[in-house]
């Protein structure tokens, strides 16, 4: 291989220098972050012999040299064509940089969540086996325990192990948040198990005020703390996103920042028990309340929408359900759902988000049949499989998001199937 001629190709290939504005590589790959895609003469690299291929991921346009090659290929660039070098991490943060406000968040959010996915992937297959078992009509008027009474304790079993991802969330989430965020990842996960202590209300009881007596009761404290002359409500946040996102990102600023302010044995001993000091408080007191009155407002305001609108109701709510889901204020929804059910008006959102699950699960598996890719395609199956059973996460996150054209047409599909 000629690697001076080659890299000159490469960067006439991308729009020139001028249209690359950093430059990595790793083993076999040049890492360019690109000004203008648009510029990019796709047609010339896929014809040029001595490269193995181009793909983009992370923002960054990636062509496939080789190992022994590319290192070469990179020094021309740099010293015959002036393009400017940089090492991969910030490669990456400026490719993060880049694009609008919604583009970076998506990545955001694909960067936290892919790492939890084998763990919600599995948890959703699991309570998929656990529906399949208890479900009566599946395989004659009983179900399958009913039928098998021996197999009541397996399955308990099942559903136990299946449910702990998803009501630990906040732990896994803080974890790969914090990771993300440049902080301490087990601070991360200290905070996250904080959010979903048993001496808070289950988010899941808080709407069942005999469930919500029972456990005070129970554990005989009052359901309030008295913190800075407010009272705040001692409920946890399973399941729940949203809020630990915005506690694990402010605690990964107050950790940064004490590093630069401590040095030595007082940073060891005195950042991590401040950070998770000032993180607790403005957890409960701050962030949890405010994302609650968020989900309230969201709630009323849904039910005023579908009440109202009637048909455009359900087809807005329809669209806009699995971007909710993103957020995690999707949890809110029982809170309208047990008085619908009560007052015998029906509870719609449960058929509106079973459109959605569905819509998501089938995009999902449209990318398994479509795709080439080994490990996109394991995702797909298994994310799409368990969208179609009622959990969406592992095929939202882990498929659909990252993307998006599948996430946007399953948005259409659910709002036109809602609007019925």
């Amino acid at each position: 291989m000629d690697h001076a001629k080659v890299a000159g190709e490469v960067v006439e290939a991308v729009g020139g220098a001028s249209n690359i504005s950093a430059a990595a590589h790793c083993a076999t790959r040049l890492r360019l972050v690109i000004a203008d895609e648009s510029k990019i003469n796709q047609q010339a690299l896929d014809d040029n012999e001595d490269l193995k291929g181009t793909f983009a991921a992370g923002g960054m346009f990636q062509i496939i040299v080789g190992p022994g090659d590319v290192d070469q290929v990179y020094d021309h660039m740099v010293a015959d064509h002036g393009v400017r070098e940089v090492s991969k991490d910030e490669a990456k943060e400026e490719a993060e940089a880049g694009g609008n406000i919604f583009s970076r968040f998506v990545k955001m959010i694909a960067d936290i969540f892919v790492p939890v996915l084998p763990a919600l992937i599995a948890g959703g297959l699991l309570m998929a086996l656990h529906s399949v078992l208890t479900a009566k009509g599946l395989f004659g008027e009983q179900s399958v325990i009913e039928m098998f009474p021996a197999l009541t304790d397996y399955d308990a079993l099942i559903n136990l192990v299946s449910s702990a991802a998803f009501a630990f969330l906040p732990v896994l989430v803080g974890f790969s948040a914090a990771k993300r965020f440049g902080g301490n990842t087990y601070l991360g996960a200290a905070m996250g198990a904080a959010m979903v202590s048993p001496s808070l209300l289950s988010a899941y009881s808080m709407t069942d005020a005999a469930a919500a007596a029972k456990f005070w009761a129970y554990t005989d404290q009052s359901s309030v703390w008295n913190l800075f002359g407010l009272e705040v409500t001692k409920v946890g946040y399973q399941a729940m996103v949203i809020p630990t996102l915005v506690v694990t990102w402010i605690m990964c600023l107050i950790e940064k920042s004490l590093h630069k302010v401590l040095k030595g044995t007082a940073d060891f001993l005195l950042t991590p028990l401040i950070t998770l000091l000032i993180t607790g408080f403005l957890a409960f007191v701050v962030v949890g309340p405010v994302t609650r009155e968020l989900s309230n407002y969201l709630t009323q305001g849904l039910d005023w929408l579908y009440s109202t609108l009637g048909v455009f109701g359900g087809l807005i709510f329809g669209f806009f359900y699995s971007a909710i889901v993103v957020t995690g204020l999707h949890q809110s929804f029982p809170a309208i759902e047990i008085p619908l059910i009560k007052q015998g008006d029906g509870d719609f959102i449960f058929p509106i988000a079973s459109m959605a699950n569905v819509a998501q699960g089938a995009a999902a598996l449209a990318v398994f049949f479509k795709t080439r890719d080994t490990k996109l395609k394991g995702l797909a199956g298994a994310g799409g499989v368990s969208a179609v059973f009622g959990i969406t996460e592992p095929a939202i996150f882990g498929v659909n998001l990252r993307l998006r054209w599948p996430f946007y047409c399953a948005m259409v599909s659910a709002a036109i199937g809602s609007a019925g």
